[in-house]
């Protein structure tokens, strides 16, 4: 009995996957950076801003309507916590057992 109770105090549960969210992070990079240059050549570092601002906005758009929006999830961690996360290569269901390592997920295997 002292056995099995010590066995499951020292198993931790992995973290799961709620949902599944679309991510643009690298059209908003794209587009930020193509707006600062182009606002600031126009605009000075105003432009530079304003260009930054619109570029951001502009990127996401255009890589989502392109059909080029990367994969992210939210996933719940053993203590709770919710996180989005991204993973452009792999894809995983809702519900399965994942586990966080930096800014990645990875599949738990029973």
């Amino acid at each position: 009995m002292v056995g099995l109770s010590l066995f499951s105090a020292g198993t931790t549960r992995a973290d799961e996957v709620l949902s599944q969210t679309g991510d643009t992070t690298a059209g908003a990079a794209f587009g930020a950076g193509t707006g600062v240059l182009i606002g600031g050549a126009v605009g000075g570092p105003l432009g530079a801003l304003i260009g930054a601002g619109l570029g951001l906005l502009g990127g996401r758009e255009v890589q989502t309507a392109s059909g080029l929006e990367e994969r992210a999830y939210t996933v719940r961690s053993n203590t709770g916590e919710e996180q989005v996360v991204r993973s452009p290569r792999e894809e995983f269901a809702i519900g399965q057992q994942v586990s966080v390592k930096g800014r990645r997920l990875h599949a738990v295997t029973p």
